[in-house]
């Protein structure tokens, strides 16, 4: 049985910990039939006001964006054969901002959290700028830890969506 954490910060040291070591995650959104899709893509991490907040640099490509015009709902599942799992329930949306892409662009190439990240130049050589660089914001409503070695599960959710919590 699940237990939840009244505070993302009681989680979030895990959550950093199998992101580090997984990096890559299955994103999956919904088709306008309600099927999933997934991809495996890299998000970058960090904290923002005591709530996870969770960036993708990806090429703007139709079906992504199709889908997140449907339906916001996006689920990043990271998994590695010991069984520790992040599972990220969230609200998605592409982000246009010049200055919020140039501060993601900066968190991509530090690591967020450290070493997750890559030099998104090799991607988009026109720097935050270049019109093929795509941002999606991930804003989560759930964030579960699942260790392998036992199972134990931990839930996060922000106080305003327990109500909705399955």
């Amino acid at each position: 049985m699940p237990t939840r954490v009244a505070s993302f910060d009681e989680i979030e040291d895990e959550f950093n910990r199998y992101v580090r070591e997984i990096v890559y995650c299955s994103l999956i959104t919904v088709d306008r039939r309600g099927r999933p899709r997934a991809r495996v893509l890299l998000p970058i991490w960090q904290v923002v006001d005591g709530r996870p907040v969770g960036w993708i640099a990806a090429y703007r490509t139709p079906v992504k964006t199709a889908h997140l015009a449907r339906n916001p709902h996006v689920t990043c599942s990271y998994w590695k054969p010991s069984q520790n799992a992040v599972f990220v329930d969230s609200v998605a949306g592409w982000v246009e901002e010049e200055h919020v892409k140039r501060e993601v662009w900066e968190l991509y190439r530090k690591g967020s959290p450290p070493p997750v990240g890559y030099d998104p130049r090799h991607y988009w050589p026109g720097g935050p700028t270049d019109p093929d660089f795509g941002l999606l914001r991930m804003d989560p409503f759930r964030v579960q830890v699942l260790r392998g070695a036992d199972l134990r599960s931990r839930i996060w959710q922000p106080p305003d969506d327990e109500a909705t919590a399955l």
